[in-house]
């Protein structure tokens, strides 16, 4: 059996540390912060234990004058056989923002923007700063890895997407669709979004309000909207069209986002919809972010 790897890397704040206790929960024996100087040499350790044939490394900025060997040396881990899966975990600027200064912990760049400890406007300047050096520092590990958009998410829930993601056989593409609402942002993980806005919207409808796409009135209500359908089957369509060339391109996840104005209702009965429809051909998993908030 091949030795099986999970990268952890991302933004600091974004919950790398949750994502490494869900996999330390599930059986993985896990290493933060590793020096990108060890990897080879900790795998190949690894690989000549016999009882050991899982492994979850988190490589982040802190190891920033080392970053740009990972590309390659998980190029090289590949081609001698080492399963490995990469999880990038990312938050948009404003909840990192929030969240440093909730903590007040020092971001690990901040020693390389220069801030007035005194002045809260030009502290919180170069700590955005700091994000966006880190958010080019680490952009050639993002763009090899499946993102995991943890800006609206409590920890629990991330850590149970971790977890059924890594459940999906390594080998095979994943689909994962999301709903979400344009009004608290596009989830920054995904690789297709679609606006749903458009179609006829159960809110307006007294005695819908208050339920969401779960709930069968809902479903019997956009069920007999004509447009509703025809969203379905073109988002269907095109899907169905490029997933066989995304896979042959060794993509392990694709994540598609569908967004009306609440997430409460049209992209979630989409998202139930679409998510049954190709989980008979492919490996399918489905979020709804704004019921999760909940």
């Amino acid at each position: 059996m091949s030795l099986e790897l999970v990268l952890i890397t991302g933004m600091s704040g974004s919950g790398k540390t949750v994502a490494l206790r869900a996999l330390e929960d599930a059986g993985y024996y896990c290493v933060d912060n590793l020096p990108p100087e060890l990897l080879q040499s900790f795998v190949a350790l690894e690989q000549a234990k016999k009882d050991q044939q899982r492994v979850a490394i988190a490589i982040d900025v802190r190891s920033a004058t080392s970053l740009p060997l990972v590309p390659q040396q998980l190029l090289e881990l590949r081609a001698g056989g080492v399963n490995i899966r990469s999880l990038f975990l990312d938050s948009t600027t404003d909840t990192l923002v929030r969240r440093f200064s909730e903590t007040r912990r020092r971001h690990p760049l901040s020693s390389q923007v220069a801030a007035e400890p005194d002045d809260p406007l030009v502290r919180q300047r170069a700590l955005v700063d700091a994000i966006e050096l880190e958010r080019e520092l680490l952009a050639d590990l993002r763009e090899q890895s499946h993102v995991i958009d943890s800006s609206t998410i409590r920890p629990a829930h991330l850590q149970a997407q971790v977890k059924a993601l890594l459940a999906a056989p390594p080998s095979q593409l994943t689909l994962v669709f999301q709903s979400f609402a344009f009004k608290r942002g596009i989830p920054v993980d995904a690789d297709y979004v679609f606006d749903v806005r458009m179609l006829p919207n159960p809110h307006y409808e007294p005695g819908l309000r208050d339920l969401t796409g779960l709930d069968e009135p809902v479903e019997d209500f956009l069920q007999q909207q004509p447009d509703v359908e025809r969203m379905r089957a073109c988002i269907e369509g095109f899907l169905r069209q490029w997933l066989e060339p995304l896979a042959q391109d060794h993509r392990s996840y694709v994540t598609v986002a569908i967004g009306c104005t609440g997430g409460q209702h049209r992209s979630v009965y989409l998202v139930e919809r679409l998510a049954a429809a190709f989980g008979e051909d492919w490996i399918t998993l489905k979020r709804h972010r704004e019921l999760e908030r909940a």
